[in-house]
């Protein structure tokens, strides 16, 4: 025990290992141990130990550069506890970018020590497009409409330890579509009345499989606000798993099949989706892509393109939404991480509710709070994501709102898994899904007021 304290104190030249992806050193170094991060780390918060805390985390990237820990399946397996919520971003005095620095950390324990078989089968073979996606799916949708799924669940619930997981994905498990949107999608969908923009949608894989109803909901209301929607087939993933995973060599492939397919549609206003972890991703192809000569200006061009269906209707509904309804839908706005931390977009889904009449938005206490979900965290680390589950459950129910507001994939699953399960008092909605509720289409293809608020709130 000595020799390894006094090898760790020892004074070091700087770094000694060089492993591809691994973040760069004076990035690293630029850390000053000021502990503002830790209040805001969901982990620390859960587990008060330094090695969860994202200062810890760089502490143990900045040691196996410095040739100080070897690159082990151990420090790799602390990485893998961080949820990329990327609060700690949002209060780093120092600027350092730890959610961006714990990314490339995996990468390159990827790199080091190759990918995991069931990261290769899932992240290079399944999770690359909606087609690949509904081939994994179609057991399950035959599980639901068979009905085994009532015989099946009752046993999920005793199964113990590890089991349990089995459990865990069969909760967040939505009902599922016959047809998934991208099939159905025709690749125009024309503006109602006059045409005032031309926008590309980014349809995700998760949005077609999962959420068919909300990415319909969002091609209508962008049709009614005067867009041209052209949703070109032949789009993949937008690579948000794999960063998350530590794949690169797929990400930047994924990221150029993007890139050249959206090319192709000619001149647009804006390349558009409705899913938050896309846009991200999306809006990071110009940074992944910079060091590749005949990409870098591509990248850069597309990726200015792109914009959260927060951000693109913000910019494009009129000042008034709705109209007076008695009683008011009260309405909660939760924030997915890779919107608000990762994008830094706060402003504009609050001036948008409110600019509609009949809903009342109460702000939770933590609105930027993860919700457990992150991305597969909910399933590889069911325990601290329940726990963190349970914090946004009682900020949403302090608010007494009837409608929770998002659009992140993964928090619809967590949030809407929640409320099946516990049934919980409130709702989850895409914000698509509250606008098109609020905003019966006129005949001039603007949206005209609704009776938003009236009537029952309904799933």
């Amino acid at each position: 025990m000595s020799n390894s304290l006094e090898r760790l104190t020892q004074p070091l030249a700087g770094q000694r290992v060089h492993i591809p992806h691994l973040p760069d050193y004076s990035v690293l170094r630029h850390c000053v141990r000021c502990a503002r991060c830790l209040p805001v780390c969901p982990t620390y918060q859960e587990t008060l130990r330094e090695v969860q805390s994202p200062r810890g985390r760089l502490a143990l990237l900045k040691a196996v550069a410095e040739g100080i820990l070897p690159p082990t399946s151990a420090v790799e397996e602390h990485l893998y506890h961080c949820l990329d919520c990327r609060m700690c971003n949002t209060v780093c005095p120092a600027n350092v970018p730890i959610g961006e620095c714990i990314l490339a950390g995996r990468a390159a324990f990827a790199h080091h020590r190759g990918l995991t078989w069931w990261r290769r089968l899932v992240f290079r073979h399944v999770l690359i497009s909606a087609e690949r996606l509904g081939l994994a799916l179609w057991p399950l949708r035959l599980y639901q409409r068979s009905g085994l799924a009532r015989l099946v669940r009752p046993a999920l619930r005793a199964l113990p330890g590890p089991l349990a997981r089995l459990r865990t994905m069969e909760a967040l498990l939505p009902p599922l579509s016959s047809r998934p949107l991208h099939v159905t999608l025709p690749t125009v969908t024309p503006a109602r009345g006059v045409r005032r923009y031309r926008v590309g949608f980014f349809l995700g894989c998760m949005m077609s499989q999962l959420f068919a109803a909300e990415s319909r909901a969002t091609v209508d209301v962008l049709s009614a606000a005067g867009c041209e929607v052209v949703t070109p087939p032949g789009q993949v993933c937008c690579g948000s798993p794999q960063d998350d995973q530590g794949d690169r060599v797929q990400l930047r492939r994924l990221a150029r099949a993007n890139i050249a397919l959206f090319e192709r549609l000619g001149t647009l206003d804006a390349i558009v989706t409705d899913c938050a972890a896309c846009s991200h991703t999306l809006k990071e192809y110009a940074t992944l892509l910079a060091d590749e000569p005949t990409f870098a200006a591509r990248a850069a061009a597309f990726s200015a393109m792109v914009r959260d269906i927060y951000e693109w209707y913000d910019a494009i509904m009129p000042p008034t939404l709705g109209n007076n309804a008695t009683p008011p839908l009260r309405v909660t706005i939760h924030d997915a991480c890779h919107l608000t931390n990762a994008q830094g977009v706060r402003t504009p889904q609050r001036r948008l509710l409110g600019r509609i009449r009949g809903i009342e938005v109460v702000e939770m206490e933590a609105p930027s709070a993860c919700c457990g979900s992150a991305g597969i965290y909910s399933i590889t680390h069911p325990d601290m994501a329940d726990r963190r589950l349970a914090r946004k459950l009682d900020d949403i129910l302090s608010t007494g709102a009837a409608v929770v507001v998002t659009n992140g994939p993964g928090c619809l699953l967590q949030l809407r898994a929640a409320v099946r399960e516990r049934q919980l008092p409130f709702q989850v909605w895409h914000i698509s899904q509250l606008l098109a509720r609020c905003q019966p289409i006129s005949a001039g293809g603007i949206p005209s007021p609704g009776a938003c608020g009236q009537g029952e709130v309904e799933e």
